[in-house]
């Protein structure tokens, strides 16, 4: 069957992320799409990615990663990212990110929240070796699905101050292999490359390869399919 498009019963959305640049390795052509049609798109970061940067010292490496994924979320319309200050690499799938994030979608008000891929793999089944995916991204998505019961819920953390919020209509999360919905995002790629290409210190880092064949790259692999349509693929639970 193929993917059927994304909903478009909702006005704001609210991206969550381990990382800056994960938001970049594809799902930002979709962003850039959503932004365009006038939907409200907000970031949030459980880390500052500080641990990251090869040779950087964390408390250097985490504002340069701050500052560059803002420039990046401004090329794809988007003004609000909110950092929770979680420390990278060691994120813990649990009751205090959980905490944490029902407070921010409180605070944020989405009806659609958007999550990356946090299968154990990057790999396709039954593939071996496989590439493992981060422990921050599993731990993240996880606890992103609980968050939003949680943020619904004025018992299971009593203590936070917002207003539970209950108008999540829809969760997305990132999905690489035969995915149920999809993103057209064919007139956004250009926007996404650069978008990417605002995490140029990092990029800098990773490889010799200027960032900007980096980026186009990096945006090639997560978009483009088999017979070269271009679509960001999403799997959706209910809110």
């Amino acid at each position: 069957m193929p993917p059927l498009p994304m909903p478009d019963d909702w006005q704001r959305a609210l991206v969550v992320a381990a990382h800056p640049d994960d938001i970049e390795y594809g799902l930002a052509a979709a962003v850039a799409v959503w932004t365009a049609a006038g939907k409200e798109v907000h970031y949030l970061l459980a880390t500052r990615g500080e641990a990251g940067m090869a040779g950087v010292p964390p408390a250097e490496a985490g504002p340069v990663r701050e500052k560059e994924e803002r420039r990046s979320a401004a090329v794809v319309g988007v003004s609000e990212v909110e950092f929770l200050d979680h420390r990278d690499g060691v994120l813990v799938a649990g009751p205090e990110l959980r905490r944490d994030l029902a407070a921010a979608i409180r605070r944020h008000r989405p009806e659609m929240v958007v999550t990356g891929y946090f299968g154990a793999t990057w790999t396709p089944p039954g593939v071996s070796p496989a590439y493992v995916n981060s422990s921050d991204h599993r731990a993240l998505g996880q606890s992103v699905l609980d968050a939003v019961a949680d943020a619904a819920n004025e018992w299971i953390f009593p203590d936070l101050p917002e207003e539970p919020w209950r108008g999540i209509t829809y969760i997305a999360v990132s999905e690489l292999l035969d995915p149920p919905h999809e993103v057209d995002v064919a007139d956004q790629v250009e926007k996404a490359v650069a978008s990417l290409c605002e995490h140029r210190r990092y990029l800098e880092l990773l490889s010799d390869q200027p960032v900007e064949e980096q980026a186009r790259q990096i945006v090639d692999m997560g978009t483009m399919t088999e017979d070269e349509r271009r679509r960001v693929g999403f799997r959706l639970y209910w809110g």
